[in-house]
């Protein structure tokens, strides 16, 4: 089941739309807080919690912190509050007022008295889009460093909302109860690191005016078996074009990811230098040598594929620039599935030219950020905008690889799977070798985000003894195993 993602503007004008509907905001405070507090309580009991700290801040936010716990208290824990001074708003006065008339001691600081095997935040709340003063800053480290459970309520503090950066500092939270609806930087960028587990309270019905941003890409990912009398010619034939004479390795793993996933034959057009490695590694690979190849035999190999993998170990030398020529305008031309990636891409940037709809690109933010000419570091400030514009300046379908990689097709959606040890040399050949490998065999009939998606739980399955040294020459029996399932 895919999960609707929102931008914290649109949840804040869908609570004003619910307000003007003459409910009220306190009401919907308490309804946030008694949710929250429902589900810490046997978290709490599982885990012997008995002494918990709750750090307001001076809004809302800090109103449900307030509520939480009052309700935690009434439970039975020990519950003491840290707070910031209070603002004007009428909601968060009478939820103090409220935790105050429990019995909770409210210090006015961050000095921690004690020490507590839970630490709340309710510092900052969606709202928040500036960088945090130096004040701010280390009161969130002081929180950080606490060898507690950290919950977030709503966003960790600090974190953008929309982005998932830090600003620049974030609650390092274990768990996150988000109100009303998933924020998208609980889940892409840096966001994951902060945000920990994530469930949302859904406290007020949807209305027709909310829309979202993007869905969370659904894990539950089955293919179709196998017809009894398939064979090789039934399952799609990949063509993986690259493999400079200084750099072999690329196509050899994105042609193997391809076979993996269960391409029925798979044809690497690279320098004939890298030949007899190929075919001692993997002998069911077809080989042409990509300098021999004239236009005639370009055209003919291209009539025998279904898809295309280009660009990996192409190099950026005059050698590459001349193949990149040669074979652009004839894939772009065909009606071939085509995956751009590596060295593709970086000419694709030098000489823009509009994609068909068949076309995959997969930029990594250092590749995103050339496609732009922009810098890395901009890109990752707001994946969100960045993947969009790539879109709008090239069209085809588009893959911002990264953590929570985002896939831009018909709309938005934000990959949950993979983890930290998927960073390593190799990852994106084999990404694009499985995306070129499950187009040729389902066309429209498999998504791009349900393939990357793929590609993220066979590296889960490959970090399964460990990330630290992942290897991606390695993926491809995690591969074999997840489209099996």
């Amino acid at each position: 089941m895919q999960r609707q993602v929102y931008h914290s503007r649109d949840i804040q004008a869908w609570e004003q739309r619910w307000f003007a509907r003459q409910n009220s905001s306190y009401g919907l405070m308490q309804q946030v807080a008694w949710g929250i507090a429902q589900r810490l309580i046997p978290l709490f009991v599982q885990e012997n919690v008995q002494k918990v700290a709750v750090c307001c801040g001076q809004g809302n936010n800090a109103g449900d912190g307030y509520l939480v716990g009052k309700y935690l208290r009434q439970a039975g824990f020990q519950v003491e509050i840290y707070a910031a001074e209070k603002g004007t708003s009428q909601d968060l006065a009478l939820a103090s007022q409220e935790a105050m008339d429990a019995g909770i001691k409210v210090y006015p600081h961050f000095d921690f008295q004690s020490e507590y095997d839970v630490y709340i935040d309710a510092l900052f709340g969606i709202g928040l889009n500036r960088e945090l003063n130096e004040e701010w800053q280390q009161i969130i480290q002081r929180i950080n460093i606490q060898t507690g459970l950290k919950i977030a309520i709503d966003i960790p503090s600090g974190l953008n909302a929309n982005t998932g950066q830090p600003l620049p500092v974030a609650v390092q939270a274990d768990c996150t109860y988000t109100a009303l609806g998933l924020k998208a930087g609980l889940f892409t960028g840096q966001g994951q690191e902060f945000a920990g587990q994530v469930e949302c309270i859904t406290a007020i019905p949807t209305d027709a005016e909310l829309k979202s941003v993007a869905q969370l890409s659904n894990t539950d990912i089955h293919l179709p078996k196998r017809l009894a009398f398939g064979h090789k010619g039934s399952y799609g034939h990949v063509l993986v074009i690259g493999g400079h004479a200084d750099m072999g390795g690329a196509v050899i793993m994105a042609a193997e990811a391809a076979f993996a996933a269960g391409a029925g034959k798979v044809t690497v057009a690279c320098d004939a230098k890298h030949h007899m490695s190929i075919l001692s590694r993997a002998p069911n690979i077809m080989l042409r040598d990509i300098n021999a190849l004239d236009e005639g035999q370009r055209d003919d190999l291209l009539q025998q594929v279904d898809a295309v993998c280009f660009g990996m170990g192409l190099g950026r030398d005059l050698w590459a620039e001349q193949h990149y020529q040669f074979w652009f305008s004839a894939i772009q031309q065909s009606d071939l599935e085509i995956v751009l990636d590596a060295d593709a891409l970086w000419f694709l940037a030098k000489q823009p030219q509009s994609l068909n709809d068949q076309t995959y690109c997969t930029p990594h933010p250092g590749e995103a950020a050339t496609l732009l000419e922009s810098r890395a570091k901009e890109v990752e400030v707001d994946r969100i905008a960045a993947i969009h514009a790539l879109q709008q300046k090239y069209q085809g379908q588009w893959v911002l690889k990264g953590s929570g990689s985002l896939i831009l097709e018909d709309q938005l959606y934000i990959c949950t799977a993979g983890n930290p040890g998927m960073g390593t040399g190799g990852m994106g050949d084999v990404l694009a070798g499985m995306i070129a490998s499950l187009k040729a065999q389902f066309h429209e009939n498999l998504h791009l985000h349900e393939i990357v998606t793929l590609h993220a739980l066979a590296g889960d399955e490959l970090a399964k003894s460990g990330q630290r040294g992942l290897q991606a020459q390695d993926m491809k029996q995690a591969i074999y195993k997840v489209v099996n399932l």
